[in-house]
């Protein structure tokens, strides 16, 4: 600068002074690269909490289910065993028919009787043996949705890896791994929600 207040720039000071507005161009820039990645992260971990509680949701419901189908299959057995039970009554009944000297009308009505039990108990256990069988389907269903939504959380939990070492090794290409895992995990996401 002149002791007039004139500053004649030389060619130096103008090539420095490019030099400092792009490393600030590219100090902003990695800044705001770091922050996109950062809500990136904070967005998709918001999201796989979501997924770890469908994929939570859906064991718990699977298990309620197969304890469901226990408990009719153990009713289902019950019945069975009644119904065994009047079979046998129903045996000794007819076998008491053929012995001399039994009033015969008694043990008929007996085993008519044990016949009319028999059938509303194996109505019974074939109804308990059909709701075990639907719990268990139910129960099925829920495992496979539940593994869906595991498939995802995995998936976006990668994404997250992903992205910190993204973000710690300035590599904006490894940022389309990013998108690309995040997007497969919403794909089984979305097929978890299908049923599919």
């Amino acid at each position: 600068m002149s002791a007039g207040g004139f500053h004649v720039h030389g060619p130096h000071d103008h090539a420095v002074e490019h030099a400092a507005h792009d490393a600030h161009d590219a100090h902003h820039g990695d800044e705001g690269f770091g922050s996109r990645l950062a809500v990136t992260t904070a967005i998709l971990a918001t999201v796989g909490a979501l997924f770890s509680y469908q994929g939570g949701a859906t064991q718990n419901n699977a298990m309620v289910y197969k304890n469901n189908a226990a408990i009719k299959k153990t009713e289902a057995s019950n019945q069975w065993n009644y119904y065994q039970a009047k079979s046998n009554k129903q045996n000794l009944a007819e076998l008491a028919m053929a012995l001399p000297g039994v009033d015969i009308e008694k043990y008929r009505k007996e085993v008519a009787r044990y016949k009319e039990e028999k059938e509303a108990i194996k109505k019974d256990a074939e109804k308990f043996e059909a709701e075990s069988k639907r719990w268990d389907d139910e129960s099925e269903k829920q495992i496979h949705l539940h593994h869906r939504w595991a498939q995802a959380m995995t998936v976006i939990q990668v994404a997250i890896a992903l992205a910190a070492i993204t973000l710690i090794t300035k590599k904006k290409w490894m940022q389309t791994g990013v998108y690309i895992a995040a997007a497969a995990s919403g794909v089984l996401a979305v097929m978890a929600m299908l049923h599919v």
